[in-house]
């Protein structure tokens, strides 16, 4: 049987692990953006941490944007998933996979397939990839996303999703659900919906 001391000095440990390999992930996503070409941050030089407007070129440039809300709900539906892996699962484990699945996305959101699709299908047609300061402010929304999923529980994650979703209709026209619905399925009629309200 552990003390309570040693078992404090094993949870330090693990915490110490869980903490280490997620900057490992994020230091790993950010020089293969780099090796992919992916700019550090906006090209036009400014230093505000944030871009408000989905129209301008500033747009998933700069540290947080609107879309940075999308990765948090990213947060609260990876928690949603990995809620239902077995038991034997630790939760670092869980959230590990989280921060390496969104990290992967990162990846693939900045690949010129993606990038292609976004530009063809969406209403993101000067977009060109994320920079990778932006990236890593997507990164750290989803982590938010999935702490804040785990504290509020199942019931309480999906109010908190439907009102984010509803509220970013409302300001940018577009939210989580509806920019994957048109990545796979795009609709002239809500692209329209979208650019001219």
């Amino acid at each position: 049987m552990l003390t309570e001391e040693q078992q404090k000095e094993i949870a330090a440990t693990d915490s110490r692990r869980l903490r280490l390999s997620t900057v490992a992930v994020s230091m790993a996503m950010a020089i293969i953006l780099h090796l992919t070409g992916q700019p550090l941050w906006c090209k036009c030089g400014g230093l505000s941490p944030w871009s408000w407007d989905i129209w301008s070129s500033h747009n998933s440039q700069h540290f947080v944007d609107p879309y940075f809300f999308t990765h948090v709900l990213h947060g609260v539906v990876l928690w949603g998933l990995l809620y239902w892996l077995p038991r034997r699962v630790s939760e670092p484990s869980r959230f590990l996979t989280a921060v390496v699945l969104e990290a992967g996305w990162e990846i693939l959101e900045n690949s010129p397939m993606i990038i292609e699709r976004y530009r063809a299908a969406t209403i993101s047609k000067d977009y060109f990839g994320d920079s990778i300061i932006n990236s890593a402010g997507d990164l750290i929304a989803c982590i938010v996303g999935y702490l804040l999923a785990r504290q509020l529980g199942f019931r309480r994650s999906m109010v908190f999703f439907l009102l984010t979703e509803l509220i970013l209709l409302i300001t940018i026209r577009d939210c989580l659900i509806l920019n994957v619905y048109m990545l796979a399925y795009p609709s002239e009629v809500i692209k329209n919906w979208q650019t001219h309200g």
